[in-house]
């Protein structure tokens, strides 16, 4: 096998040459719209609990309204500025839009069709009812006729549509109600209402039957309206006198895909709050219509919304996906994960060690590794709160991406500034999309006590996770580090799976600080100790690890490169993979959303595996394994092989240099994921993914819940 793929025969040699051939290519978009694929089929999966798949419904309907927004809407910023540039596989910007239209349409129709079909009468069997209005008791009735008089109508603002009255704005996610109406001339008139989105969008009816008995068979009934249906019901009371025609909902979509002109601002942070703004009125690049919607309404508004009518998307119900997430908080445990206890790695299990010196000297002794959630978030907030109690340490650094509202982390921060007179120095990345306005609140705090807050670099997004505390030990100054390839969010930290690595390294404490000087500062320091920087040396330094695993592998035929991430589409990376396959390296990449490469063509890629793991958990790790000769080195970061990110966004990719660290992450998580036959699914070579399946259940091996299984044993032995 190896002899054919280093001498192939001469009729293949030109397409082995050929690495720039777009038919070797899968487009990014399409990728994208694959892996939405994939979490609709979690939705399908009978193995997850009830909630937990329509939770996955509710992603899948989350993802979708981001994908337009930014993707699509960037994809329609080019079409329609005549640009004909094709992508590495070869489309323009409108062969992209017409092949998403065809696939995005197929998903949106699959999924509500599971819903209603599926989904929806499991629902019932569990004791959890949407009813119609027509279905409700007299008794619910009264209920819901209630909420709406007091709750839902004073909301509610009815805007007409006619000569006086001109075509109302319609912003950006909203669901909203189109209504023919006819006066007492018989005149036909059309108005707009807009579904409160402030409100649950399914409303909770008063329970009027069921509950448990003793032994627990029945279950408690849960009873639901859609709040567009309830308005729809009432919306007489919104127009007296008036004869309603038809009442049809609709949902909007704008382009979100906004360039921040930073050269020319002179306050970032008031253009990104200007920004957020324009965000609203965006170009319409998705409506999706009741499918009884007649085409003269439909007409009326991708006219008016100065739309293409080829982006309408006639669809049953519900208009938006992502309000079923409304159905998650219901109290039955039975239809939901089971819960664990997450667990400390062992350096950390006692609760004394962050108490006085022990966690820096716990760090200072020995490199710490926290794979998360399995392992908790916790210590990450504990040592920045020992940082900031502690007299000895004299400053405190950090980048924020993504944090959430009530962020432990930015309290511990302000409370390290206002009360214990810490230096604290906070990079906030403003233009973290979709997380700008509860970004731009921190920065404000932070700035009004005190806190060093800047905005990063010119044209670069910064997206590297790192916390650098100062500590004075005696004569000496020492720096402790924390590097990450996930956001300090304590909220997602529970829900997405990532890697963390405290340390006391000297040279990374150093690479630490030139890091900080680079963001904060002027610095043109292109050579770092052990720390690999985007767009400084990340780049280059990867890809000089790709050719020596090449070179290893000509003379000792032990090449093997892991990659674990969330996207590949580097056109530049991807070739060097297939330059890896052609001479018989061993590549796993473990994929969790894009990937652009084509694995497994005889005499390109055949060397090459992909697999993509969906679970309980958001894969989000990025890990970069090199055999290296036995010399086994790993790198973990925040950096995913996409050209944005090798280029356009500070990253940090930094190593794990304790050896028994780097043999536990390549066997017992890399290798894991690698066995993976429930949750992983195989890429073939046309970019579709085949769903893995174990033997029996004996050899059933999924990733995730053996890291669930372990931190338990982990908690019982401690216990």
């Amino acid at each position: 096998m190896t002899e054919e793929i280093v001498n192939p025969p001469p009729e293949t040699q030109v397409l082995i040459d050929d690495l720039d051939n777009p038919k070797y290519y899968i487009n990014r978009e399409l990728g994208m719209l694959e892996f939405q694929r994939r979490v609709l089929e979690e939705a399908m999966d009978e193995r997850n609990p009830l909630l937990e798949r329509v939770k996955f419904l509710s992603i899948l309907g989350s993802n979708l309204d981001e994908f337009f927004m930014v993707r699509v809407g960037g994809l329609v910023m080019q079409r329609d500025a005549g640009v004909y540039a094709t992508t590495k596989d070869g489309l323009t910007p409108n062969q992209q839009l017409i092949e998403i239209r065809k696939i995005a349409n197929k998903i949106m129709v699959e999924s509500r069709e599971y819903w209603h079909n599926t989904i929806t009468p499991l629902l019932e069997k569990n004791g959890i009812h949407i009813l119609s209005y027509s279905q409700l008791t007299e008794r619910q009735r009264e209920f819901v006729n209630g909420y709406f008089e007091e709750v839902v109508y004073p909301t509610l603002t009815p805007l007409a549509f006619d000569p006086g009255h001109p075509f109302p704005h319609i912003s950006n996610l909203s669901l909203n109600l189109a209504i023919s109406i006819e006066d007492e001339e018989q005149e036909e008139h059309f108005a707009r209402v807009k579904v409160p989105s402030s409100l649950p969008q399914l409303v909770p009816i008063k329970r009027s039957s069921g509950g448990y008995r003793r032994d627990g068979s029945t279950p408690r009934h849960h009873y639901f309206i859609w709040l567009s249906h309830l308005v729809k019901e009432n919306i007489q009371f919104l127009f007296p006198g008036m004869k309603i025609l038809e009442v049809h909902p609709f949902h909007v979509t704008r382009n979100a895909d906004f360039e921040i002109q930073e050269l020319e601002a002179a306050d970032l942070l008031e253009v990104m709050e200007e920004s957020v703004r324009n965000r609203r009125f965006g170009k319409v690049i998705r409506l999706i219509v009741d499918k009884n919607m007649p085409m003269h309404m439909q007409d009326l508004l991708a006219q008016n919304l100065d739309m293409d009518n080829r982006d309408i998307y006639a669809l049953d119900s519900p208009m938006n996906m992502y309000s079923l997430i409304d159905l998650y908080p219901i109290d039955l445990p039975q239809l939901k994960y089971r819960p664990f206890i997450q667990s400390f790695p062992d350096r950390l299990r006692q609760k004394e060690v962050f108490d006085g010196n022990t966690i820096f000297s716990t760090i200072r002794a020995h490199d710490i590794f926290l794979h998360h959630p399995y392992d908790s978030f916790l210590p990450v907030v504990d040592f920045l709160r020992a940082a900031a109690h502690d007299p000895n340490v004299l400053t405190i650094k950090m980048t924020l991406y993504r944090v959430g509202k009530h962020s432990p982390i930015v309290k511990t921060l302000l409370e390290a500034r206002r009360d214990y007179g810490k230096q604290v120095a906070v990079l906030v990345e403003l233009k973290a999309r979709f997380d700008e306005e509860s970004n731009i609140g921190w920065a404000r705090m932070l700035e009004q006590e005190g806190v060093h807050v800047t905005y990063g670099l010119v044209g670069l997004k910064t997206h590297c996770k790192i916390a650098l505390v100062v500590r004075k030990e005696g004569e000496n100054i020492r720096r402790y580090i924390h590097l990450g390839t996930g956001n300090y969010h304590h909220v997602t930290a529970n829900l997405y799976e990532d890697m963390g690595l405290f340390t006391a390294d000297s040279d990374i404490g150093a690479d630490a600080s030139d890091v900080f000087n680079y963001l904060t500062g002027y610095s043109a320091k292109k050579e770092y100790r052990k720390l690999l920087i985007a767009p400084i040396n990340l780049r280059q330094r990867f890809e000089q690890m790709i050719d020596r695993e090449i070179a290893i592998h000509k003379n000792k035929k032990n090449g093997h490169l892991i990659f674990k991430m969330n996207s590949i589409v580097d056109p530049i990376i991807i070739k060097k993979l297939y330059q890896a396959s052609q001479v018989g390296v061993k590549v796993d990449l473990i994929t969790r959303g894009i990937c652009s490469l084509k694995p497994g063509i005889k005499g390109l890629s055949e060397n090459i595996r992909v697999i993509s793991i969906l679970g309980r958990f958001l894969e989000h790790s990025r890990v970069y394994y090199f055999h290296n000769d036995d010399e086994e080195e790993i790198y973990l970061g925040s950096a995913d092989l996409m050209p944005r990110n090798l280029n356009q966004r500070v990253e940090i990719l930094f190593p794990v240099e304790d050896k028994v660290l780097v043999r536990q992450i390549r066997k017992n998580i890399l290798e894991l994921y690698l066995s993976d036959n429930v949750k992983a699914r195989n890429m073939k070579s046309d970019g579709t993914y085949t769903r893995l399946k174990p033997h029996s259940a004996r050899n059933a091996k999924n990733a995730q819940q053996i890291f669930i299984e372990r931190a338990n044993r982990k908690n019982q032995t401690s216990s």
